[in-house]
């Protein structure tokens, strides 16, 4: 399967409605991606500059001190008591492991790949780059008899903010492991839960592997936690036999991160005051829309976690996206995420609070 395959960028779709939203007269109010806007944490700025002089390759597998943060961070923040650091490998951000993992682990023509139905687009992408044949699906049980490669979770979901409870992601690894498919959640939102009655777990807690991690990997990135979007820093962790094939994978093909982000990482796992600081933002904001949304005659479906509203007034979602264009507003529309998307849209609450405000204001 070529490249020649792959979708067109969906994004793009927007641009006529940003060209519409920007002749309100109090510009655009921008709710669509989730680009983190508020500063980098000055200590991780300090630990880049700091290690700005590197004239050597960095290790591929990561330095030692990052490997034992993130091993930290897995214990004290996520409860994954086992958490190994020899089983972590720092990636260049985690949509690009996202869309070279299946070709990472060997993946194929005749393998499938298996995402959620309401899902981000790179889990597609990623099986079409491998030549394997992506499956949309949230029923397990409806692929017959043949076994998936891969299996991907997301919890909290892109788009939905939708969390898996640890009795259905055991579920989804129980199934795995007896077919001998690998199980690989996506977490990058794991610590903006929002609703107290279902916080986010990850794949790698001992309530969900039951203490194991084999055939297990979870992804997590310091884009949104510690609005490091711009370094390009993510990790994958679990399986120790599987993250070390993809460690020799990426030796050969010179997928390192740079050694200053490395440092940067480090730091940024270690300290938990400025996830906490900006959760504490983001839960200001998400306040102030949800309210407003709500007001305008929106349906809130799920949300309970991640950083993004997943909305509905029951009408098409370009309907939608038109209507608040007009407004000055733009967001995601939910057709970007699956067909089962296409009455909702998505509204991300990392925008500032003068344009959370000024949104909250049109409504």
């Amino acid at each position: 399967m070529g490249l020649f395959t792959l979708p067109d960028f969906p994004w793009d779709r927007v641009q006529p409605y940003r060209e519409r939203a920007a002749r309100h007269p109090g510009g655009v109010a921008d709710l669509s991606i989730g680009t983190p806007v508020d500063p980098t944490p000055e200590f991780v700025r300090a630990a880049l500059a700091a290690a700005a002089d590197a004239p050597g390759y960095p290790a591929t597998y990561g330095t030692p001190r990052l490997r034992e943060a993130v091993a930290g961070w897995l214990r004290r923040r996520l409860g994954v008591a086992g958490a190994d650091p020899d089983a972590v490998l720092p990636v260049i951000g985690s949509k690009e492991l996202v869309a070279w993992l299946p070709t990472l682990l060997g993946a194929g023509p005749g393998d499938r790949v298996v995402f959620p139905e309401l899902a981000y687009p790179t889990y597609d992408v990623g099986a079409r780059l491998a030549g394997a044949e992506p499956v949309a699906t949230d029923g397990l049980l409806a692929l017959g008899p043949v076994t998936p490669k891969i299996v991907w979770v997301n919890s909290p979901s892109n788009p939905t903010g939708k969390v898996l409870p640890a009795e259905h992601l055991r579920k989804v690894v129980a199934w795995a492991r007896e077919r001998g498919a690998i199980v690989v959640s996506d977490e990058c939102y794991l610590e903006f839960g929002w609703d107290p009655a279902r916080p986010p777990i990850s794949v790698l807690h001992p309530d969900v592997c039951e203490g194991s991690h084999e055939g297990l990997l979870a992804v997590n990135s310091l884009s949104k936690r510690s609005n490091m979007a711009g370094y390009r820093a993510g990790v994958v962790m679990g399986d120790p036999v599987l993250v070390k094939r993809m460690l020799e994978v990426r030796k050969h093909a010179g997928m390192i991160v740079p050694a200053p982000v490395q440092a940067a990482m480090t730091v940024a796992f270690e300290d938990d005051a400025h996830v906490d600081e900006q959760r504490a933002r983001y839960a200001r904001r998400r306040e102030v829309l949800r309210a407003a949304f709500e007001r305008h005659g929106f349906r809130i479906d799920h949300s309970e976690a991640s950083l993004y509203l997943w909305a509905t007034r029951d009408e098409p979602c370009w309907d939608t996206v038109g209507h608040l264009a007009d407004l000055g507003i733009i967001v995601g529309p939910g057709e970007f995420y699956g067909p089962a998307g296409g009455r909702h849209v998505r509204i991300s609450f990392t925008a500032t609070d003068e344009r959370v405000a000024a949104a909250a204001e049109r409504l």
